[in-house]
């Protein structure tokens, strides 16, 4: 019984130190902050292509999670990038594989595209 309480301590406390580690390098904005910025910047829904298809915030370019690693080069590291998904999981990921690679200025939509008000194509 002693173990499974460390265990669930030690298990806790490293998603805590992940949750605070990615909050030094991810922007989690709400719909009003992230519509103020993603015109100048790059808006990267990392949805799946059939999820893109579906509906997408207008301007949103498709680079799925699965495909970010061979498609980084169409991802400018000098310029904020604005990245949402379904929920917002899939995005903080994306972010993560960014921030390994030298990117700085990562934002993402609280709530992702299910939460999204505005204009949708």
């Amino acid at each position: 019984m002693e173990f499974l309480i460390i265990l669930l301590v030690i298990l806790f406390g490293f998603g805590l130190f992940r949750y605070f580690r990615q909050r030094a390098y991810l922007k989690t904005l709400t719909e009003e902050q992230f519509r103020e910025g993603y015109r100048k910047a790059q808006l990267i829904d990392v949805r799946e292509p059939q999820e893109f298809k579906k509906g997408h915030i207008l301007g949103a370019r498709n680079i799925p999670l699965t495909q970010m690693r061979q498609r980084l080069v169409e991802i400018r590291p000098d310029k904020p990038v604005y990245l949402y998904c379904q929920s917002g999981s899939r995005s903080a990921r994306a972010a993560q594989l960014l921030r390994k690679k030298g990117y700085e200025d990562l934002n993402q939509l609280k709530g992702g595209f299910k939460k999204w008000t505005g204009k949708i194509k």
